[in-house]
């Protein structure tokens, strides 16, 4: 019995407090990301416009001259009952994450094409 009780005692410590079933949720979460990561990227650039991510009625925004975030989310017809706490614009693989403060406060932020704009609450 005491040798049971090492072996399960040192399974325990060698494993420490995650279980099996939270490492491969981590793990599924991790690749999930990933894959939309890529998917993000791959809209980008077929559209030839900005697209955005969370809780809008048209995520393929028309890139035109000028375009910028305020106009991205007002032609996007933001659809959440929250106002989005951060936002992360995605510009050629590199991100970058800003608070929606920000555009309350009146600054606003030129896109590009193939831009990603995720809103998050």
């Amino acid at each position: 019995m005491k040798v049971l009780f090492t072996i399960l005692l040192l399974t325990l410590a060698a494993t420490g407090c995650t279980t099996k079933s939270k490492a491969r949720l981590q793990q599924q979460n991790a690749f999930l990301a990933g894959q939309n990561t890529a998917l993000q990227r791959q809209l980008a650039a077929q559209s030839g416009g900005v697209t955005i991510i969370g809780a809008v009625q048209n995520p393929n925004v028309p890139w035109v001259a000028g375009l910028t975030l305020a106009q991205a989310i007002a032609t996007a017809n933001f659809t959440g009952t929250d106002e989005p706490k951060q936002i992360i614009i995605t510009h050629q693989g590199e991100s970058a994450t800003l608070d929606a403060a920000v555009l309350l406060n009146g600054t606003d932020i030129p896109l590009e094409a193939g831009d990603v704009v995720e809103l998050r609450p």
